[in-house]
């Protein structure tokens, strides 16, 4: 129902077969009526309401892309409008109209969400503009958001597996730096997938159709290094047989991974240096250089900050590499991506040993995910194939199967004897798993209570006084000097 005396014009008109809604809410009928007329003409869809309330009624009816408020009017503080528009859709844009001298109130309307103000009196020519950026801004802002919705359940991105909130942040960043053609130096442990990281930005960049050329600086002899990437021409040392125009060169309008870029010598890093600053390579054995073009992505397991003081890598090359700088997690930080990766590595592997896997048993999939992973992905897909490779005859992974690094008291050689009570086998798992979450937790018992699920840390004292735990033992065996057991 419209409030009694709520004077509400409506006009449609269809803009390039989509319909943008505009509000305009102004007491001033000559006012109102102008900015109807005007913004009817250039194609928009235009509402008009003289009070705060006719207006919030009209808006919370939907559809309104942006809304001119003005933000004195005669019922009600035009900044609560503003703020319950903001609040019921925030993707609709406000500019505000004030009077002359309300630059403070304009202050903090902008703070409150409005998009910009303008002062009255003021022309039509005035305003355009400002409405075309703000339909501007509030079409970029849906986009972002439908892509980081896209992003929030993809769990598979250019071959990279996890569809945890530390993976989506990775996926986001891989969006943003593949439009820009500087310098990428990806960091991480090793293992983590970083030239996935590197190939994902690769195929997004404009470079997509040229060539992922990838050199690793710690799998090739110091001396060969410079030949490999610089290139050589016949003659120039002993063995150089033919001319070798190098991956650099080779990597024209593509991208060049450097892999663990923290292990090259000290002495090429000038060179490399030069390069990235005057886009030109030296080869050995000719005076003129050639101009190349070619983006740049770096990565390391090693901190490059701390190799600088130590005189270990040029500090000039670290900022020039590390314009634009992405982490990837470990696998510890992202546990949850765990039972996806085991999956993907089940089927990939199957495929390839031609094995018939029936599946992995649930309390397989709890001893993996507890694992710590000190090797990453690498270690985990290594393990998976060899997992894949000793299956049960029924073709079921479990526990037994798991290598006893990882699960002491099972690996691949180790199957319950025969007799053994299930009650024991698993009383025995679960103190296992209680003393590595204190381990893990440095015997903060409300830490380990709810990274086990327990809800309480009653719940463990009870189940460690039913497991026989003595914890004076416990942490004299297991913990550090000076650490303490902490409720």
């Amino acid at each position: 129902m419209m409030p009694q005396g709520a004077a509400i014009l409506r006009e449609e008109k269809k803009v390039e077969n989509k319909e943008v809604r505009i509000l305009v809410v102004n007491d001033e009928p000559t006012m109102a009526d102008s900015l109807r007329q005007n913004f009817a003409e250039e194609g928009y869809s235009v509402d008009t309401a003289p009070t705060d309330a006719a207006a919030i009624e009209l808006f919370d009816q939907g559809g309104h892309h942006l809304a001119i408020c003005d933000l004195q009017l005669p019922d009600m503080d035009g900044l609560e409008v503003l703020r319950h528009m903001k609040d019921a859709r925030p993707t609709t844009e406000v500019i505000v109209v004030t009077g002359y001298g309300s630059v403070q109130k304009a202050v903090e309307a902008t703070k409150a969400g409005a998009f910009y103000f303008v002062e009255k009196p003021f022309d039509f020519e005035e305003l355009q503009p400002l409405v075309e950026k703000a339909l501007e801004r509030r079409e970029l802002v849906a986009e972002t958001t439908n892509m980081r919705r896209q992003l929030s359940t993809r769990a598979e991105y250019f071959n990279i597996i996890g569809a945890s909130k530390p993976m989506q942040t990775i996926y986001e960043t891989i969006e943003s730096v593949a439009k820009s053609d500087a310098n990428v130096l990806i960091v991480g442990e090793s293992g983590t997938g970083k030239e996935l990281v590197a190939r994902a930005i690769h195929r997004l960049s404009r470079r997509s159709e040229s060539q992922f050329t990838p050199f690793n600086c710690s799998a090739v002899p110091a001396e060969l290094i410079e030949s490999m990437l610089f290139g050589h021409r016949k003659g120039t040392f002993t063995g150089a047989l033919a001319d070798h125009v190098g991956l650099i060169r080779s990597a024209e309008n593509g991208t060049l991974f450097l892999d663990e870029i923290g292990d090259l010598p000290l002495a090429l890093q000038p060179k490399l240096l030069r390069f990235l600053q005057e886009g030109e390579v030296h080869t050995l054995g000719e005076s003129a250089p050639r101009k190349v073009n070619v983006r740049v992505i770096a990565a390391t397991h090693k901190d490059l900050e701390q190799l600088v003081p130590e005189k270990l890598f040029r500090e000039d090359l670290y900022y020039r590499i590390a314009t634009l700088t992405l982490k990837v997690p470990p696998l510890r930080e992202r546990p949850e991506d765990i039972s996806a990766l085991i999956s993907h590595f089940i089927s990939h592997y199957a495929r390839k040993n031609e094995r018939s896997i029936s599946g992995i048993t649930f309390e397989a999939i709890q001893i993996l995910e507890a694992y710590s992973w000190p090797g990453n992905i690498r270690e985990l897909a290594a393990e998976i194939e060899r997992l894949v490779l000793y299956a049960d005859d029924d073709g079921y992974i479990r526990p037994a199967n798991i290598s006893a690094r990882i699960y002491p008291e099972a690996g691949t050689d180790k199957i319950a004897p025969m007799g053994e009570r299930l009650d024991d086998l698993l009383e025995s798992y679960e103190r296992r798993v209680i003393t590595e979450a204190l381990k893990r937790h440095d015997c903060n018992v409300a830490r380990a209570s709810e990274a086990l699920g327990l809800g309480s840390r009653q719940t463990l004292y009870k189940k460690l006084k039913r497991l026989a735990i003595d914890i004076g033992d416990f942490l004299q065996e297991d913990t550090e000097p000076g650490m303490q057991f902490r409720a």
